[in-house]
């Protein structure tokens, strides 16, 4: 009897899952929350977007299937290669010159131990912080004709550099490239900086007694050691350049022309003032593959040394 009784708890109930079948699903059920949220914000949207694609819809009443008819019009559509080009001119300015910047003041503030320097974060990451719409509205009255931009080049003596920034076609955009530069800035550099902080001091000392300079300690030491950190900095910020929207709305509509025109503003032009939800999706689509391959070949960049120290090995 004794032996039935301890043998009992052993026994498992019909239908229960093994302790191995348990352990293999417990992590794929905590997971399961944050991919359900997802998938019904943002997977499902997606998915919707890739159907409606295919079709010839205005938005309201009957749609009618073409196809690839939209992709197709859109390798023939002038205003749309226009859009794509410049948003690979924001990139630049989004994500490249604050790479650039920011690597050299993250580089000087950690060198020179800054006092304050937590005061100093706060204030180079506050643009992240207030919200596109009152950014957009600042920058426009800077850039007016009689704004604070103007006034000052006058005043010293540039006036022939004074011009309605937002107006001209040949300065709009990189007006507005800028205050991506502006806003980005910031947030690269906080990046970097907690990259710069992990490095310990003594691969520094080292590189010191073998004589070497500020310059020199900046390629050999920091620069790959913060190779994640700017892989990092740049996914963020080249997805900011490519999906900006409000930046552009507020500031200059997309003109004159299509001086600013970008993807994600052709997305909104084409649904809503020229009703051709269709023609928007596929815009929206081709923006998501875009970001994804742009995205894909930055992050080969923290792989590569990865990969060749693995095939000296």
């Amino acid at each position: 009897m004794s032996t039935r009784t301890s043998a009992a708890p052993r026994r498992r109930r019909a239908g229960a899952p093994s302790s191995v079948v348990r352990r293999r699903i417990t992590p794929y059920l905590f997971l399961l929350p944050g991919f359900l949220v997802y998938g019904a914000f943002a997977l499902y949207p997606l998915v919707r977007s890739a159907q409606f694609s295919l079709y010839d819809w205005s938005g309201i009443g009957a749609s009618t299937f073409v196809g690839l008819g939209n992709y197709a019009d859109l390798l023939r559509d002038g205003g749309f290669l226009a859009a794509i080009g410049n948003a690979l001119v924001l990139i630049v300015f989004y994500a490249l010159l604050p790479l650039a910047i920011g690597l050299v003041l993250a580089a000087v503030l950690r060198r020179a131990q800054v006092r304050g320097l937590g005061f100093f974060r706060t204030v180079i990451f506050l643009p992240q912080v207030v919200a596109l719409v009152v950014v957009a509205v600042a920058w426009k009255h800077i850039y007016a004709p009689d704004g604070p931009l103007n006034t000052v080049l006058r005043a010293v003596g540039l006036d022939f550099l004074a011009r309605g920034w937002l107006g001209d076609p040949g300065a709009a955009l990189p007006a507005v490239g800028l205050i991506g530069t502006w806003l980005e800035m910031g947030l690269v550099m906080l990046l970097l900086l907690a990259g710069m902080s992990r490095i310990p001091e003594d691969l520094y000392e080292a590189a010191r007694l073998d004589g070497a300079g500020p310059v020199r300690e900046f390629f050999a030491i920091t620069l790959p050691s913060v190779r994640g950190e700017i892989v990092s900095a740049l996914v963020l910020t080249i997805i900011a350049a490519l999906k900006t929207f409000d930046l552009v709305y507020m500031t200059t509509s997309g003109g004159p022309g299509d001086a600013t025109t970008v993807p994600s503003y052709e997305v909104y032009r084409r649904a809503f003032e020229l009703k051709d939800v269709g023609s928007a999706s596929s815009v929206a689509i081709v923006l998501t593959i875009l970001v994804f391959a742009i995205n894909l070949l930055v992050t080969r960049i923290d792989e590569r040394p990865e990969r060749a120290a693995g095939g000296r090995r």
